[in-house]
């Protein structure tokens, strides 16, 4: 094992809701206030009461933790209430909750693929989708990031390799660390018209994109099995895996990464159910907060492009400021810090070499003035 470089070495920094603190000493002497540009609380929906009350009920009534896993005694009725909602709202058949959005991921691609199958993934796909492919023993080929002309050479080229190999085609709606996304209608087709199974991951996507925050696999009965998350805009934690009744079936007789883990913190599920309620009721009177977010979203790219920045590609949520170098994104994240703005530096191996950049993440509840703030701390770009 070789010791990292300085610029490339991580470190673990302990936030207070509003406050910066290095340690819980810097927390208890007052550290200042920091506006939060990096979290993933789209909606602000982490400290809201209806959550609070939802998960302090559910506490007071079930206890903290499920204590088994779902098919011993973990299950409970607020699990069936949650997923019932969820394949309602999204027009799928079965649900199935997790832990965490790493351990669904793990668990979609162990289910759909094995060793005798080819991967085709995305370029930039999430970690734990990679994991997930490794465990299977599937081959994998990576395609380039959004690219459908080339990922359906591949699929052309492994059907006439191997026609009835089974193919198994990996993305995200929303990006996380470059906020894009793929024409997944089109995506869609493409698999279908070559027998390929799809699995999209919406972490970053529900709540924000498609129709009332469904997501872009909205309506796509082409998408074999959704991946999602409740750590980001439904502001708490946990995940599910959405499908149709077959798929659901297969994962709940077969997974692993299901069947040998204790069950989601009721709590968290009561929170999850209460955050979609906002959602569904936010819809309902004509108020969804995805389109004036994405509307928001346009308007920073404008601003940052106006002030001499690269725009930021993309149009959700999530606005990623290629700097190049380690050293020159960590410098500037922490001037922006001392302007009293939380944007942290992502440096590879998550992001490709010599593309560390801040990612800015939009919220629904930033006050008014955040973009003259940001503005104003960055100053010019540097010259190339």
């Amino acid at each position: 094992m070789s010791a990292l470089p300085a610029e490339r070495h991580r470190r673990i920094r302990t936030f207070l809701p509003g406050r910066s603190a290095a340690s819980l000493q810097d927390a208890q002497a007052n550290a200042p206030p920091l506006l939060d540009l990096a979290s993933n609380d789209y909606l602000g929906l982490a400290r809201h009461p209806a959550l609070a009350r939802a998960a302090t009920a559910c506490l007071n009534e079930e206890g903290l933790g499920a204590g088994s896993s779902r098919l011993v005694c973990g299950s409970r009725p607020i699990h069936e209430a949650l997923e019932r909602a969820l394949a309602r709202w999204l027009g799928r058949e079965r649900v199935l909750l997790f832990p965490s959005g790493f351990q669904a991921n793990l668990a979609a691609v162990t289910a759909l693929a094995d060793r005798h199958s080819l991967v085709l993934a995305d370029r930039l796909i999430h970690h734990s989708l990679l994991v997930g492919v490794q465990a299977s023993g599937a081959r994998l080929q990576r395609f380039r990031h959004n690219d459908l002309t080339d990922l359906e050479r591949r699929l052309v080229a492994a059907r006439q390799a191997d026609p009835g190999q089974r193919l198994l085609v990996l993305s995200e709606s929303l990006f996380s660390m470059e906020g894009t996304s793929p024409a997944v209608e089109a995506l869609a087709r493409l698999c279908e018209r070559h027998g390929a199974l799809l699995l999209l991951d919406e972490a970053h996507a529900l709540g924000v994109l498609g129709q009332g925050g469904r997501g872009l696999a909205w309506g796509l009965p082409a998408v074999t099995l959704v991946s999602g998350t409740f750590g980001k805009a439904f502001g708490g934690g946990g995940a599910f895996l959405a499908s149709d009744a077959l798929v659901g079936d297969w994962l709940l007789q077969r997974s692993g990464g299901f069947r040998f883990t204790t069950a989601l913190a009721p709590p968290l599920a009561a929170g999850a159910l209460a955050a979609l309620e906002l959602m569904e009721s936010r819809e309902a009177s004509g108020q969804a907060a995805g389109p004036a977010l994405l509307e928001r979203a346009r308007r920073w790219r404008d601003g940052l492009e106006a002030a001499g920045w690269p725009r930021p590609a993309g149009h959700g949520p999530i606005l990623a400021l290629v700097v190049g170098g380690d050293q020159e994104a960590l410098d500037l994240q922490a001037r922006l810090e001392g302007a009293g703005l939380l944007i942290v530096a992502i440096r590879p191996p998550t992001v490709p070499e010599g593309q560390a950049r801040l990612r800015l993440v939009l919220r629904e509840d930033l006050p008014p003035g955040s973009l003259h703030h940001l503005l104003k701390a960055l100053g010019s770009p540097p010259a190339p």
